[in-house]
């Protein structure tokens, strides 16, 4: 696993002071798990870079029960990604070889450790599970020019897609222990698992680490979670403390003002409910048995499929594990009886890429989903959609951009939600949707969903396509 950091501030190879480490000669260190390697590929005025390089020993992993879990000899403890990927292991070999850096200290260059400088770290194979949009989400906040370079599962077997690893460029004028404190807490909770066990002792390390940054970051809850492996108990006194006396500011006070004021809309008009029920309605009406979910989050219309008998065969996908894991407990997939657990499975998989396992069913449902993709990436969306699954309906839904006028304390031209890269109106839905039935053999109409205003629509509009 290899990190390295460069820097252009004049003279660049002071970085040797800040990170205590000189340009001249490489050093290795023991670490618990194998070998940590410091050297310079380059060390001039205008330009330093430090790698910093890992040797993780899998065997000595299975020996010292610090490898995956499972039975001993089990092949995975032998033969899995942690030898070369980003991972907790790099947070101790941070904490261990950068020590001082992290915590912001320099003997030689006081003045420079809390300055901010130009800094380019590089993580040459980071899992991200959540992909690429959270991936931005944790480092974009936070003031990051973040590049990523997916990697093929296999490049010489195209068809089995992308993997869940990236090549990551992050670029900012930070202080350094700044980006080392923030490789230090987030490279984990992308990897969303740690190599040791997590006590209490973690909540002081999120903590100490996060101080500055955490309390104010969008994503604070689902960093906190990740980062103390999914355990509720320490979450939850990690937030507490976390938020305890904290004044979250003017921003912080609007994105709550803004997500309080969609909440008590849909609570007036039970928009979440109707949605469902308008699509079970449409699946209804079009006599489909089986029905895939693309994008199902954590499994609500999940949940009412699984009520109704008629649907014989459902199928839940989702490129977040996280999402599929809550489904699966809303779900209470292991104590449904077999005839019932027969009829549903849950998958992890992305919308932009061609998946077998998406063909062959009556219908597909696709509700909220379309409005948090890229939309350069919509064009990949709607061959696998329309041209490779095919199913013979296709139940959409997506925001009205029109009605957002209505939400109080939503800025004109806001999105409801942070995460959405586009709201479209009901004409662009529309010419959306007619262009897509068209290029792809379907018929469409239009359903307005959600008390209905005569000026701005409905909040949700849905579109039923049949082939």
């Amino acid at each position: 696993m290899l990190l390295t950091l460069s820097t252009t501030h004049s003279p660049a190879t002071d970085l040797g002071y800040l990170l205590h480490k000189s340009p001249h000669k490489p050093q290795s260190f023991d670490v618990s798990f194998g070998t940590a390697h410091v050297f310079y590929p380059e060390a001039t005025e205008q330009r330093c870079t430090a790698a910093l390089l890992l040797e993780v020993d899998p065997v000595a992993l299975v020996r010292e029960r610090k490898g995956p879990s499972g039975d001993g000899g089990a092949l995975e403890q032998y033969v899995n990604d942690r030898p070369y990927v980003a991972s907790s292991f790099l947070s101790v070999a941070l904490s261990r070889v950068f020590g001082a850096a992290l915590s912001g200290r320099s003997r030689e260059r006081p003045e420079l450790a809390t300055r901010a400088l130009p800094l380019t770290a590089r993580l040459s194979v980071l899992p991200c599970r959540g992909g690429e949009p959270f991936l931005r989400r944790l480092f974009e906040p936070l003031g990051y020019s973040v590049t990523a370079t997916r990697h093929a599962l296999d490049e010489t077997v195209p068809e089995w897609g992308p993997s869940r690893y990236f090549t990551v460029t992050l670029q900012a004028d930070k202080p350094l222990s700044d980006l080392l404190s923030h490789l230090y807490v987030l490279v984990p909770v992308l990897d969303d698992d740690k190599h040791y066990w997590v006590t209490e002792d973690e909540i002081d390390k999120l903590l100490r680490h996060g101080e500055g940054w955490l309390a104010s970051h969008p994503e604070r809850e689902v960093i906190t979670r990740r980062y103390l492996r999914h355990q509720r108990s320490l979450a939850r006194e990690a937030m507490s403390r976390l938020l305890e006396g904290e004044d979250t500011g003017v921003t912080d006070a609007a994105e709550t003002a803004r997500d309080e004021a969609e909440a008590t809309l849909e609570r007036r008009v039970s928009l979440d409910e109707q949605r469902r029920e308008a699509v079970l309605t449409a699946l209804v009406e079009q006599g489909a048995a089986s029905v895939v979910d693309v994008g199902c989050g954590e499994g609500k219309l999940l949940r009412a499929l699984l009520q109704e008998r008629r649907f014989t065969r459902i199928t839940g996908m989702d490129v977040s594990t996280r999402a599929l894991e809550v489904a699966a407990e809303r779900l209470k997939l292991e104590r449904l009886p077999d005839l019932q657990r027969q009829r549903i499975q849950l998958l992890q998989g992305s919308l932009l890429y061609r998946d077998a396992r998406l063909s062959g069913h009556d219908a597909a449902t696709v509700v909220e989903v379309i409005e948090h993709l890229e939309p350069p990436r919509l064009t990949a969306f709607e061959r696998v959609l329309f041209e490779w699954a095919r199913p013979g309906v296709v139940v959409l839904t997506t925001p009205n951009a029109e009605y957002n006028v209505r939400f109080e304390g939503l800025a004109p031209g806001a999105f409801r939600h942070k995460d959405h890269r586009f709201e479209w109106t009901r004409a662009q839905f529309e010419s959306w949707a007619r262009r897509q039935a068209e290029r792809f053999g379907y018929g469409v109409r239009f359903v307005p969903v959600g008390t209905l205003d005569a000026e701005v629509g409905a909040p949700t509009q849905m579109a039923v396509f049949t082939r």
